[in-house]
């Protein structure tokens, strides 16, 4: 299993903490991503809006967490 695979599992299991330490590692844009949905879960808005935007992607306004962890997910299976 790849290490971002593991933050995703962690990140769908509500361990944020754990999943921060494996991608503040990583400088993907996928892993930015997971950076920023570690921060939205920890809600630090600010932080989280920084690592969307490395991403690439726009911090989103009313997304639910969960919708952004699965949504991640299945960017990252097909990447």
């Amino acid at each position: 299993m790849s290490s971002l695979a593991q933050a995703i599992e962690l990140l769908e299991n509500g361990d944020w903490q754990a999943a921060h330490r494996i991608v503040q590692k990583d400088d993907s844009a996928l892993a930015s991503w997971a950076h920023g949905i570690v921060h939205l879960m920890e809600g630090d808005r600010r932080n989280a809006g920084y690592w969307y935007g490395r991403a690439g992607r726009e911090l989103p306004v009313d997304a639910e967490i969960s919708s952004e962890i699965n949504a991640l997910k299945v960017r990252s299976a097909t990447s």
